[in-house]
């Protein structure tokens, strides 16, 4: 059995992408007396970073009967809801495009008459791949991951900046009593 979780440096932007993006909000909405109470943005926040945080432990479970996408059994079903497709069932995987431009790829099944999405964020993505070639039979020679991993570096660095200009701001408006 192979486990294959989301790419560490997918989950950590992501999440300091999160923290980057609302935490100014209470402080904002303190700052301009909002008539939104502070308190109340950071219960959503907390509630939100639960959320994103969920959404980032899907795993793929490959094994010798199937592939499975699976959530930790603390993530609600009604959240995030995984999927199971055994290799015998497992017709082909077709190519589409995104809106983006990029290229993701579902795997098809006569039996299930629906596609389930390749996961492409996962961190050994080319040896899941393989793994699936080997289970399957399926060229897979052409499938590459959906975003490189500079990209995300290229995200987390801007980020970064993102973090500086918010505690600048926050610094400042304590500062100068606003």
């Amino acid at each position: 059995m192979s486990i294959f979780k989301i790419s560490p440096i997918i989950r950590i932007t992501l999440l300091c992408l999160y923290i980057g993006l609302t935490v100014p909000l209470p402080f904002l909405a303190d700052f301009t007396d909002a008539p939104i109470p502070p308190w109340l943005l950071w219960i959503g926040i907390v509630i939100g970073a639960i959320a994103v945080y969920a959404a980032l432990t899907e795993r793929v479970i490959l094994d010798d009967d199937k592939i499975q996408v699976a959530y930790p059994n603390w993530v609600p079903s009604f959240f995030r809801q995984g999927w199971s497709l055994s290799w015998q069932e497992i017709d082909n995987l077709k190519m589409r495009t995104t809106g983006q431009g990029g290229m993701v790829y579902y795997f098809t099944s006569a039996q299930a008459d629906k596609a389930y999405l390749l996961p492409m964020r996962v961190a050994g993505f080319n040896k899941m791949v393989n793994l699936v070639t080997e289970r399957t039979g399926i060229n897979t020679t052409d499938i590459r991951p959906l975003a490189q991993p500079w990209m995300y570096l290229i995200l987390f660095v801007f980020t970064m900046f993102l973090w500086l200009i918010d505690g600048w701001t926050i610094w400042t408006a304590n500062q100068i009593g606003i």
